[in-house]
């Protein structure tokens, strides 16, 4: 049996007359697309345009919701309380569904976006929040989390199911948490570096982090940020690197 690995990217995130990312090109190259809801990026007719782009191009649909802070870029802490992040949670999801229901497509999963997907890998009030403001929509959602982390176990916990997340393109304290993106070298940006940690994630579950050590994780799916510099680049590589090991580039919740 031939063993898949998904690829997703953060899709959907310019607004007004802001370009952002890379969209048209990396389309192309990933399985699922992480679309950004209108509170960090993103806008009704970006949503609307992204939904259809991916439907057309056979790529699964997910929620991005983050923080309201659209100047920040989301990035940013904010200090929310466990309510409001579950409303602003269930609040971006159904926003976003109600794109998918008008092109007839079947949303995928959510994945928190920036500071708020920080915040909940280990807070666990806020992974909790998240999970419930999902569930309350649709516990049929799956959950793009890291493993180990308070989201992962908070979406466990709620009974969604979980799809397990690698990022090829920052760097990993010895804890499984990513170094911050203010510290050098926390933004990986060589495609040969990128394409050799992606196949020792996915054919061994192994990453080395800042500080020289392996970490083990075991990942379904594998990310790379649509703004990263050379994003087009880096994931063409790897893509191209991982079919000719023998995965299959593939969502994972399709068969």
């Amino acid at each position: 049996m031939v063993r898949a690995i998904d690829l997703n990217s953060d899709l959907g995130e310019a607004f007004g007359a802001h370009a952002v990312g890379f969209d048209d090109e990396l389309f192309g190259l990933i399985s699922s697309a992480n679309v950004a809801c209108g509170f960090h990026g993103g806008d009704p007719r970006v949503m609307e345009r992204t939904v259809a782009t991916a439907n057309e191009l056979g790529v699964a649909v997910g929620a991005h919701p983050g923080f309201p802070d659209l100047v920040g870029f989301g990035r940013r802490p904010i200090q929310a309380t466990p309510n409001e992040v579950r409303t602003d949670t269930l609040y971006q999801v159904a926003a976003l569904a109600g794109f998918c229901t008008a092109a007839g497509v079947t949303m995928q999963h959510v994945k928190a976006h920036g500071a708020l997907y920080n915040a909940a890998v280990k807070d666990a009030a806020l992974a909790q929040a998240i999970a419930e403001g999902v569930a309350a929509f649709d516990p049929g959602l799956v959950m793009l989390a890291q493993p180990g982390t308070r989201l992962s176990s908070a979406a466990e916990a709620r009974g969604l199911a979980v799809a397990r997340e690698g990022f090829i393109d920052r760097a990993y304290h010895a804890d499984g948490t990513l170094v911050a993106r203010r510290e050098p070298g926390a933004v990986i940006t060589d495609p040969g570096e990128a394409s050799e940690r992606s196949l020792r994630l996915v054919l061994e579950g192994k990453l080395r982090t800042v500080d020289g050590t392996d970490l083990d994780l075991a990942v379904d799916s594998l990310c790379i940020h649509s703004d990263t510099p050379g994003a087009v680049t880096i994931l063409t590589r790897v893509r191209g690197d991982l079919e000719a090991a023998g995965l299959r580039i593939r969502a994972f919740g399709r068969p």
